[in-house]
């Protein structure tokens, strides 16, 4: 079951999930003060300690993917993550209380910390494996149609589009062809508001093929007064993957649903936003560039240009001039515009570690200052790209509605693409954000690249 808060969907079984985590980080910081802190210290003290090492670790967590529906690791790989998590956040809060006068916290209270923490985060993660995919969590939905477009439902495999809803069956549309195996298609034998008390039914998705016609009105009106919640394809696929299917979006859809707010105060707090965190990161970044600079340098010698512009579209289908390390040698290009590839040649040495660490992004920083960019959106691709996969595929430039970003919830969602196949992929995340993208989702999107970043995931 998902809900919508922030302009997002949320799956209220990982809410509560991570509720259940927050309050146990919370209370190991206070235990571990328990029987290591100073016993004269004020109750404001213990509460400040516990807030800061607990919010260390919280953002410590998002950062390694643990707070995200898409985690699809098994307990190996989800214990690591949160080893990982816990000894950052305590190292990371326990630096911070010790700039402080009067709340820092002892060695052993850090120690005792990490150690409460992340026994009882691999505890509640072991639980939750188990009953989080229960049909406790999810919502009992029937499928009106059982075409082409209700198996866009049924052809959803991965565990993670799938945590919130359970198929109850699907029901054909008189004048349908069947894409549904039979034995997935249920056969009403009363009206559709009695069917849906009977299978306890929590949710009908209109998913027919032609809704032109003999689309039934009456009994879903019924389902709807009944209690009963009536949802359109587009919105479910939406609401559940994380990203808008082409094949099924009409203008009408993005017309008269929610989202692609571009409100004065959301374009005011996300400007405020990159202005703040652009100049933050370029004076803590500075020591890494000057040292790619250098590196750059001594592998190609003093002729070599140490940085790379590239004319990119923007918001609102304007170009400008993208700032890049140059990770590829200078005559990368001599044959036209090309799509990178995997394990390409005409990247340099230092290029490809600049590029699987992501360094070479580092000067976009001030393409965000500058107001061209922002740090999360859709990556911006070369005009003549953009040209052409205009020409061939629907909604592509309905992604320049917002500013471009160094990072954004495709890089996250989908891996590095380099055809036009990939490209649509990466679109239908592209307009997910378009239409649901906010301060908060940024900040998330934002934290969670830093997994991205970690792991290596997607650099090419």
């Amino acid at each position: 079951m998902r809900i919508r808060l922030f302009g997002h969907y949320w799956h209220l079984g990982l809410m509560l999930l991570w509720a259940i985590e927050s309050a146990s980080i919370f209370a190991s910081s206070w235990l571990a003060w328990e029987l290591s802190g100073p016993q004269d210290a004020t109750v404001f003290s213990r509460w400040f300690q516990a807030i800061v090492l607990g919010a260390f670790v919280l953002l410590s967590m998002i950062s390694m993917g643990l707070l995200s529906r898409r985690l699809r690791d098994g307990l190996s790989g989800i214990a690591l993550r949160i080893i990982m998590s816990v000894v950052a956040g305590s190292i990371l809060g326990g630096l911070f209380l010790a700039l402080t006068t009067v709340h820092r916290a002892s060695f052993i209270q850090v120690i005792l910390f990490g150690l409460f923490c992340a026994v009882t985060l691999l505890l509640i993660r072991s639980i939750a494996n188990r009953i989080i995919d229960d049909s406790l969590f999810k919502r009992s939905v029937l499928v009106y149609g059982a075409g082409n477009n209700a198996a866009r439902i049924y052809q959803l495999r991965r565990r993670s589009d799938q945590r919130g809803f359970e198929v109850v069956g699907y029901m054909q549309a008189l004048i349908e062809d069947r894409v549904i195996p039979p034995e997935r298609i249920i056969v009403p034998d009363k009206p559709l508001v009695e069917l849906a008390r009977e299978l306890q039914i929590d949710e009908i998705v209109v998913a027919m093929d032609d809704r032109r016609q003999q689309f039934p009105l009456k009994e879903l009106l019924d389902c709807r007064l009944a209690g009963v919640e009536i949802t359109e394809l587009a919105t479910f696929l939406e609401r559940e993957t994380g990203k808008v299917y082409l094949d099924t979006l009409v203008p009408s859809w993005m017309i008269f649903g929610t989202g692609f707010r571009r409100d004065l105060f959301r374009r005011l707090s996300e400007r405020a936003f990159d202005v703040i965190a652009s100049i933050i990161l370029l004076v803590l970044a500075a020591p890494i560039m000057l040292l790619t600079m250098l590196a750059i340098k001594l592998e190609d010698g003093a002729r070599g240009p140490l940085f790379y512009g590239q004319l990119r579209v923007g918001y609102a289908n304007r170009n400008f001039r993208v700032l890049k390390f140059r990770s590829m040698r200078t005559d990368a290009e001599k044959d036209g515009a090309q799509w990178a590839r995997t394990n390409d040649d005409r990247v340099t040495r230092v290029g490809r570690f600049i590029r699987k660490t992501r360094i070479d992004e580092l000067p976009q920083l001030l393409n965000v200052l500058s107001g061209q960019m922002s740090f999360v959106g859709p990556r911006p691709e070369r005009p003549e790209f953009v040209q052409k996969l205009a020409e061939t595929i629907p909604y592509y430039s309905e992604r320049h509605a917002v500013k471009p970003g160094i990072t954004g919830w495709a890089q996250l969602c989908y891996p590095y693409g380099a055809s036009e196949k990939d490209a649509i992929e990466k679109l239908q995340y592209d307009l997910y954000y378009v239409k649901n993208h906010g301060l908060l989702f940024d900040i998330l999107i934002l934290l969670q690249t830093v997994e991205v970043i970690l792991l290596g995931k997607g650099a090419r």
